[in-house]
């Protein structure tokens, strides 16, 4: 009569370990998905590289190519983590590289016999290449680099024996095609990561990061400094999806057919960000006046603020923002009759009832504009396709001084190499003039070019020893291809390990070319050490000589500079005052996020005070730009009349001060300022109904002008000015 307990406990225990049992599975295969999502895809990509690089050496082996390491350094540098991405930069780099022989031959036709006229003559055509990849700073940056450095490639081997130099360029060209064929197939098929998938989560978290700072700002709980710092966060972003878009538009898929799309979601967002920064002002600086000025007006917004704080946090389904639209004209209604209120009992002055009426527009051309930017992104996240007007993509534009000071740099550092080539006889000091030109070359893209070459000189440094051990001791015992693997597969896997992480991507690359331009045997091998030691010592002295370049020749010159930017930023407000209207806010909101986005760069994680200032006053000046581009919008209909000249005056008075910033000329313009919005609302009261609307909305944009005026003059902005 016992059993019964007895069978109960064993049930229970049984459910136990069941229970046990479930919840290690589970472990497990959450512990699975992590390490597949994180480490174990820097596996893959190692496998993925590795697997590139032996095809393209096999075929290169079987072809009998002069160079086989050429086809797997190929597929080194082309090593990136998703497929758009490769198939990017395979393209620009197949059309630099034709560019760049066809440059070689060409001098080396026209100079066969005047080694010094030559390498003028490559130095030019360096600097000419360097300046053109620092103008673009993307992937096309990467073609122009390329051109300029496989011309030195060509023309430096081949100086001493003119009649090779075509055989050099047709094996050059097919080597580096036949690695970047290898590249795109294995990437683009081995367990591929597409790109595209990337650019929608960018889209996602950028609509989520924006819904979530605005959110915030309406209800204050972010300061002036930090949300300063999230636009200059933000430019960087747009920066990053065109940079992404470009990269997916070469994956099979809808990325193509996303394009127009994209382009849209990035202009739609300036344009959002804008109002919402200028609205944000306005509010900040109402904060920061006189209680008897301000109170009366904060009090009648804040409630407007609320309901749009808490409609945007919900999700902003097409219902949703219609209901927020209605809501919003239904608390101005309400905020303009308890305006009239206060004005019966209290006469509110000018300045108020300006403060208030900008306030007014300007949260209804954010709603406005909002509403343009959710629609686009729903379009984009919920597959469905728009027909949106291209505004066209976005566009990077660097300094420039910056621009030169790459190219004299590049230029400067052949001569210098070769000077030493000439004087120091070491016939291995080719393969450091080469080195030392493609990283003066690759690093003025960048917004820390010391930083960059200084990881790149530890990676070689690793990769000495590592090489002379593979080299001596391990690939002179390989006797067949897959001994060769085996024995050249650690150092190169280490490499591509390396460069699948941000930290250490540097040091990746310099292993990676380091031992790929040492280690691959030619179809004759020939073992001899002192040879290797000077090779090495040679490719060591060239980043050490790019690195010495960057550090002593126009090191102030360099990508995201602060005053460089700040300067730039001066010179594109000025430019606002007279270039030609066509897409004009979109370039001009294209070029100070541009310049904003450098500034982060070289700011890197923690930018201090200085950059903080310059944040500052290139929004200011973004806000004075559109608003000095709303005007011209308005003057090229206007009739003719008192307040379009008036207008006029004032736009060609803000082009003077913008190119020549000082305190007189700030304070003369307010002025003007004052006196053109006084015409206005002269001409205003007497207007046509159907010019009123127009001519009502230039009241906004001379706030905007007069507000940013006074807070130059306040804050010493114009400090910054070139």
């Amino acid at each position: 009569m016992n059993p019964a307990p007895a069978a109960a406990t064993s049930n229970t225990s049984t459910a136990d370990q069941r229970g046990a049992g479930a919840q290690l599975a589970a472990w497990l295969a959450s512990e699975s998905r992590y390490w597949f999502n994180s480490e174990g895809e820097r596996w893959i990509f190692v496998a993925r590289t590795l697997l590139a690089c032996y095809c393209a050496l096999w075929l290169a082996f079987r072809l009998g190519l002069d160079a086989p390491y050429s086809a797997l350094a190929t597929c080194m540098i082309l090593a990136l983590p998703n497929s758009g991405m490769v198939l990017e930069k395979a393209f620009y780099r197949f059309l630099g590289t034709l560019v760049g022989c066809a440059a070689a031959l060409l001098l080396m036709a026209l100079l066969p016999q005047s080694p010094i006229l030559l390498y003028l003559g490559v130095a030019l055509w360096i600097a000419l290449c360097t300046s053109g990849a620092a103008m673009h700073r993307n992937q096309q940056s990467y073609s122009f680099v390329l051109a300029g450095y496989t011309a030195c490639m060509i023309v430096v081997p081949a100086i001493d024996a003119p009649e090779h130099v075509f055989n050099l360029a047709v094996t050059r060209v097919t080597e580096v095609g036949l690695g970047i064929i290898c590249a795109a197939v294995i990437h683009d098929v081995v367990f591929p990561r597409r790109h595209a998938r990337n650019v929608m989560r960018t889209v996602q978290n950028r609509y989520s990061s924006f819904i979530t700072f605005c959110t915030q700002v309406l209800e204050q709980r972010l300061t002036p400094a930090e949300t300063e710092l999230t636009h200059l966060r933000f430019a960087a972003d747009i920066a990053a999806l065109e940079s992404g878009r470009a990269a997916a538009f070469f994956e099979a898929g809808d990325g193509r057919a996303r394009t127009r799309q994209l382009h849209a979601f990035n202009a739609a967002f300036m344009t959002v960000l804008t109002t919402f920064y200028t609205l944000h002002r306005l509010i900040h600086r109402l904060h920061g006046a006189a209680p008897e000025h301000a109170q009366s007006i904060l009090a009648l917004v804040q409630p407007i603020h609320s309901h749009l704080a808490s409609a945007m946090a919900q999700d902003l389904t097409p219902q949703r923002v219609a209901a927020m639209r209605s809501q919003l004209a239904s608390d101005t209604a309400a905020a303009r009759y308890q305006l009239t209120q206060l004005s019966a009992q209290h006469p509110i002055a000018r300045a108020q009832q300006i403060d208030f009426d900008t306030t007014i527009e300007l949260l209804e051309r954010y709603v406005r504009d909002l509403g343009e930017f959710i629609t686009i992104y729903r379009g984009l996240t919920q597959e469905k396709r728009q027909l949106v007007s291209d505004p066209g993509a976005y566009t990077p534009k660097t300094p420039r001084a910056i621009v030169l000071a790459s190219g004299v740099r590049a230029a400067t550092t052949l001569l210098v190499t070769v000077a030493a080539w000439y004087w120091l006889a070491w016939p291995q000091l080719g393969n450091a003039i080469v080195i030392a030109t493609i990283f003066c070359a690759l690093a003025s893209s960048s917004p820390r070019p010391t930083a960059m070459i200084k990881q790149v000189l530890i990676g070689f440094a690793i990769a000495a020893p590592l090489a002379f051990i593979t080299e001596f001791f391990l690939l002179a015992r390989a006797n067949d291809f897959v001994t060769l693997v085996l024995a050249t597969m650690p150092v190169l896997a280490l490499g591509a390990y390396l460069l699948s992480g941000a930290r250490w991507a540097g040091a990746g690359i310099g292993i990676c070319m380091f031992c790929a331009t040492l280690l691959i045997p030619s179809n004759l091998m020939h073992y001899d050490m002192e040879n290797f030691i000077n090779s090495e010592l040679a490719l060591l002295l060239g980043v050490v000589v790019a690195y010495l370049m960057f550090s002593v020749v126009l090191p102030e010159h360099t990508m995201g500079q602060r005053d460089h930017v700040a300067a730039a930023l001066w010179r594109e407000a000025a430019r606002a005052c007279k270039a030609p209207m066509f897409h004009l806010k979109r370039r001009y909101d294209n070029r100070v996020r541009d310049l904003l986005s450098q500034l982060n760069a070289a700011a890197g994680p923690a930018p201090g005070a200085e950059v903080r200032a310059i944040v500052s006053q290139g929004l200011t000046l973004l806000e004075l730009g559109h608003a000095i581009i709303d005007l011209r919008h308005y003057l090229a209909q206007a009739p003719a009349g008192v307040a379009r000249s008036a207008l006029q005056a004032l736009v060609s008075q803000l082009a003077r001060y913008l190119q020549a910033p000082d305190h007189a000329s700030a304070d003369a313009t307010l002025q003007l300022t004052l006196a053109t919005g006084s015409a206005v609302r002269a001409e205003l009261a007497k207007a046509a109904p159907e010019q009123q609307l127009t001519l009502q909305a230039t009241l906004p944009d001379l706030h905007a002008i007069y507000t940013s005026l006074q807070d130059q003059l306040t804050t010493g902005e114009a400090r910054h000015a070139p």
